[in-house]
């Protein structure tokens, strides 16, 4: 069975703090990873926390890219959520696990919406609902 989407759950570790900390560092690391695998970018939204700490999504056509830092302790929380295909996700991982300087990371993966349906019924773009059925 094909499913809507997939979703990876990533967590670095031991990251460099003054980057995590930098909410034009993340926003622009989280923006370069979404061109890196190929998303189209809706749009982004970023905000620094006081004391310490970003959080940011970027909504794609293909759904979202979203990060929360803990600069405290050198961590954060990444989800990759696409729909269809042709995303690269890994490309854009090993690009942020790179550029914030991890020293380890985890990820898990998810299948989102695993359907009883024919491949062939799925789509990932909706088409024109009917106006009787909206």
């Amino acid at each position: 069975m094909k499913s809507l989407g997939n979703h990876l759950i990533i967590e670095l570790y031991d990251c460099k703090v003054e980057i995590i900390n930098d909410l034009h560092k993340v926003e622009d690391i989280l923006m370069e990873s979404v061109n890196i695998s190929g998303a189209e970018i809706i749009t982004p939204v970023f905000h620094k926390f006081n004391p310490h700490g970003v959080s940011g999504v970027v909504v794609i056509a293909e759904s979202h890219f979203s990060i929360h830092t803990w600069p405290e302790y050198g961590y954060c929380a990444v989800d990759i959520f696409t729909c269809g295909d042709t995303i690269d996700s890994q490309k854009a991982l090993t690009f942020m696990k790179k550029a914030f300087e991890a020293k380890s990371i985890s990820v898990i993966e998810t299948k989102r919406g695993i359907l009883n349906l024919p491949i062939e019924k799925i789509k990932y773009k909706p088409e024109k609902m009917d106006q009787n059925n909206a």
